[in-house]
């Protein structure tokens, strides 16, 4: 039975999912449907943790930014003499360049789930929704400042 499997995944989906994966992705069309995902790397991560996610998300037709934390992915500075301020400042200043008609959806695992908390708190009109993924997520009474100041 396992084979049958087996078989049925290389004649019919490999096929599909080649040339999905192959072919150039759809430019995103925000006005028919696709969205702007900004996704955000927990601890000890870059924006290179998010390459299945980013890829799978193109080939929908969406747009994709990864971005990479201050100290982390190909950013040189050490994470530990940073601020979580200056930790967040990638996505604070790539929040900051988003247009006034357009709106994203935040993703953040780990860490990250601190990061959009605070960029909810300072761009909540640019922001459509927020999808925390095993992440640090402050509720109403415990705001994502006044964790950060706390920690």
């Amino acid at each position: 039975m396992h084979y049958l499997n087996l078989l049925f995944f290389f004649l019919f989906l490999s096929p599909t999912l080649t040339k999905s994966l192959s072919d150039p992705p759809p430019s995103p069309d925000v006005s028919s449907g696709g969205k702007h995902f900004v996704l955000v790397h927990g601890a000890c991560l870059g924006a290179w943790s998010w390459y299945k996610l980013s890829t799978l998300l193109r080939s929908a037709g969406h747009r994709v930014t990864a971005l990479d934390m201050a100290g982390a992915g190909i950013d040189p500075r050490e994470a530990e003499s940073l601020t979580f301020n200056e930790y967040v400042e990638p996505l604070r200043s790539f929040m900051a360049e988003v247009g006034e008609d357009e709106k994203v959806i935040l993703v953040g695992h780990s860490q990250g789930g601190l990061c959009i908390s605070k960029a909810m708190e300072e761009y909540p009109e640019k922001i459509c929704v927020a999808v925390f993924v095993v992440a640090a997520m402050p509720g109403p009474a415990l705001n994502a400042s006044f964790l950060i100041g706390e920690v």
